[in-house]
Parts: structure tokens; C-alpha cells; sequence
């Protein structure tokens, strides 16, 4: 699997060099940073020294950085802050700082009885694979980060994993769900339900809820993200007694989709499904509507971002996605998370800043259980959440470092997205 081949590419030495390139590069790439004050503001301390490893070496650290009694914790998140899924890198980032805001309001995280406050400095992929080692290398070594958020695409995270499970520092991707993403190692966590369970609740969907029979699947031939969840999806609508009457694949960016859409209507399905990311489903949908394609479109959370309703508008309604979470929920932890995001950021959060808010809160709490702060005893800690009642549902860290949840369904209805319905694990 492309994780372990991941793992076994990173030797140490090899990871010394891309250190070494990171820290030099280090001034090209995109930072923010939310200083221990939690204010939000993402400009470094006044003195400069926001980021530098103790004693102003770039020594790798040895199992993650610890902080003395009274010292900032700091933290790191790798996302796509710009390019084309920014909002996925915003979203996180966002709900991210609202829990570092709300913990360093409180005094800060409680660690062995004592108080630190947390700094958080987040760094940009671009959602571009091939920059998420040297910005987690970055993270790592010069910043001396105790632990790492991130990213929310599957293939950035196969990229990123395998560094901090080098230099022993805890990972915690938000939204992540190809499976292969915690198999890098027993130092990459996730908060997110993985692929083959959304497939296989959306399959479930559609087969008894929607009670159809017949669906074509377009997909983006390159994302290890979409690649994964057509093929769960595929497998589990079959064994439901579905039929799959049309496969057809694309590219991330491309701008005509003309054709695979009209072998897909000569096979008259009942319903597409689109495991593909909103900036490209926004064309999918208006592009099927022209052709005269009216049946359903269904996807999976990376659709989730309000873009995809401001560019597909009137095409992308009566069309149904599987979530992490919906802000209509009757949940007081969503009624509360989405006052202070709204208040703090103001627009209605996504699942991705839920997911980023319930992954830095994850790490909190384990920081409060933990022996110390080395990466070893925080893994520990992480590994043993149960029962973490997040804005996302009632979390539990497995024995795969995969979280147990619930699939959310959301219609777009009248303009909006919905709750539909609920779908546990079994």
C-alpha cells in the first residue's frame, strides 16, 4: 500500500536532508500563527523568535518537543490555505484556532497538573502533495511542534504521515478517510470516519432510503480519496443488489466533462455518484443539467464546502452527500460550536472546521491525560479516547487509531443544505 511504501522511502538520513531544505525554504512558504494569547491574530510574537527549536538548532527533536512547567505548547497544522480546495485548509484552520482560543481562555491545557498555554502555527500545502513532507518536516524540526493537525486531503496525508511517524510526533488528520492514511504507523491518528464506512452508508442510502436500483459513478482518476470511496461505495451498492451501469473516470481541473456525462445518460441510471472534491463537482452538476441528466448526483464530504452550492446553484439541488456532520443537527454541542464559530468567523462552519475544532479538542484532552508530553506517552493518550463527545458525534479512537462514528446525510433543499438522516456503524 502506498503507506508503507511511504514509510519505508523516509530513512532518517533522507529526512535530514528534507529538513535541512525545509528550514531553508522556510521563508517561501505561507505561515500563520495563533500566538498563546488566543486572539487569532496571525502575526508571530513581537520578539521574532515564533517557531525557532530550542537552543536555535534545527535538530530534529527526539519523540516531539515537551514544555517545561508555565511553557507554551505548540502545536502545528499542515493545510491547504490556498490553491484550489482552499476552503478545506480555511475550514480547519479555523475551527483549529477556536479550540486553541477556547483552551488558552481557560487558563490553557492542564498537563501533569500544571497550566500551558497553546501556540498554534499553521503552514500551507497549497493541497499540493508533493509540499506536505517539507512543511511537516519544518514543522517538526525547526518549529519543535508537540504534535501535528492534518491535512485534509488523503494523498497530502500520505505525504506528511510518514514524518512524524519518523521522528515519533503524534499526527491527528481531521478528515483524512482512505484508510491507508493510519497505516503509515502507531504515530498517525484520524477524527474522521475512513472510506470503505462512508461507501458504504452512502450505498446504503441510496439503495434503501432513496430505494434505487440502478447508478452510474464518475470519478477522479488521480485521488487516492476518490479512487478509495468509489470502489467501497461500488462494492457495498452491489451487495445491496444495486447495479453499477456506468464507470467513467476524469481528471482534477479538467473543464469539460461532456463526455463521460453522455455515456453515462445512454446507460440510464438512476442516480451518479461523485466522490470527487466541490471545485469539481460544481461543473459535473451544471454540465449534467445541460445534457438533460435530471436523475440524483451523490457524493461523499468533499463536497462539503459553500462554493459548491454559489457555483452550481439551482443544479446541485435534490443532490445528497455524506458528512461528518450538519449544523441543523439537534445536538447541544453543535448549538454551541456553531454560536462561537459564527461569532468568532462569522458564516456557518463546515463539516471540515468541526472536524479540525473536534481533532485539536482530541488532542487536548489527551494532553491532560498523558504522562508526559514525548511523543510516546501523548500516542498513548490519544489511542485511549473513548466515548469524546465532539461536535462531530461521540468519538472513539480503535485499535487502527481510526475513529468510530456516525455517516451524516445532507440534502440541498430550497437553496440549503439539510439534515437527512443518520447512519451508525454497525
Amino acid at each position: 500500500m502506498l503507506g508503507s511504501h511511504l514509510v519505508q522511502a523516509l530513512k532518517l538520513g533522507m529526512l535530514a536532508a528534507v529538513a535541512t531544505m525545509a528550514i531553508g525554504l522556510s521563508g517561501c512558504e505561507k505561515k500563520t500563527e495563533t500566538p498563546a494569547a488566543g486572539t487569532g491574530s496571525t502575526t508571530a510574537p513581537k520578539d521574532g523568535t515564533a517557531g525557532a527549536p530550542a537552543g536555535g538548532t534545527d535538530a530534529a527533536p527526539a519523540g516531539g518537543a515537551t514544555a517545561a512547567s508555565g511553557e507554551e505548547i505548540v502545536i502545528g497544522h499542515y493545510g491547504s490555505l490556498t490553491g484550489s480546495e482552499a476552503t478545506f485548509g480555511k475550514s480547519t484552520d479555523n475551527g483549529i484556532k477556536l479550540a486553541v482560543q477556547e483552551a488558552n481562555a481557560a487558563g490553557g491545557v492542564m498537563v501533569n497538573g500544571k497550566k500551558h498555554k497553546i501556540r498554534l502555527i499553521s503552514e500551507d500545502t497549497e493541497g499540493k502533495p508533493e509540499k506536505a513532507g517539507t512543511v511537516v518536516t519544518k514543522l517538526v524540526t525547526k518549529d519543535e511542534v508537540t504534535a501535528v493537525l492534518g491535512e485534509v486531503a488523503s494523498s497530502v496525508s500520505l505525504q506528511g504521515a510518514p514524518v512524524c511517524q519518523a521522528y515519533g510526533v503524534p499526527m491527528i488528520t481531521p478528515s483524512s478517510t482512505n484508510p491507508d492514511v493510519t497505516k503509515v504507523g502507531d504515530m498517525i491518528f484520524r477524527v474522521c470516519f475512513i472510506d470503505p464506512f462512508q461507501g458504504k452508508a452512502a450505498a446504503t442510502f441510496v439503495s434503501k432510503e432513496l430505494k434505487l436500483k440502478k447508478v452510474a459513478i464518475l470519478f477522479d482518476q488521480a485521488s487516492a480519496y476518490s479512487v478509495g470511496l468509489k470502489d467501497e461505495f461500488g462494492k457495498a451498492f452491489v451487495a445491496a443488489g444495486g447495479t453499477i451501469v456506468s464507470e467513467q473516470a476524469y481528471t482534477k481541473g479538467a473543464a469539460d466533462f461532456s463526455a463521460q456525462l453522455t455515456r453515462i445518460r445512454g446507460d440510464s441510471p438512476e442516480a451518479i455518484f461523485i466522490p470527487g472534491y466541490y471545485s469539481d463537482v460544481a461543473n459535473i452538476a451544471m454540465q449534467a443539467r445541460k445534457l438533460d441528466l435530471k436523475v440524483p448526483l451523490v457524493g461523499g464530504d468533499g463536497w462539503d464546502s459553500e462554493e459548491l452550492g454559489k457555483n452550481a446553484k439551482t443544479a446541485i439541488e435534490g443532490c445528497f452527500y455524506s458528512n461528518h456532520y450538519a449544523p441543523d443537527q439537534a445536538s447541544p454541542e453543535i448549538t454551541a460550536f456553531v454560536g462561537k464559530y459564527q461569532k468568532e468567523f462569522g458564516g456557518i462552519p463546515d463539516g471540515l472546521a468541526a472536524l479540525g475544532y473536534d481533532a485539536a479538542k482530541i488532542l487536548f484532552d489527551a494532553m491532560g491525560r498523558t504522562k508526559s508530553l514525548k511523543g510516546p506517552d501523548l500516542r498513548d493518550a490519544i489511542a485511549a479516547t473513548k466515548d469524546f463527545k465532539g461536535v462531530t458525534g461521540s468519538i472513539t479512537i480503535n485499535e487502527d487509531r481510526d475513529a468510530v462514528k456516525p455517516v451524516v446525510i445532507v440534502e440541498r433543499k430550497d437553496g440549503a443544505w439539510k439534515f437527512r438522516s443518520s447512519i451508525a456503524p454497525e
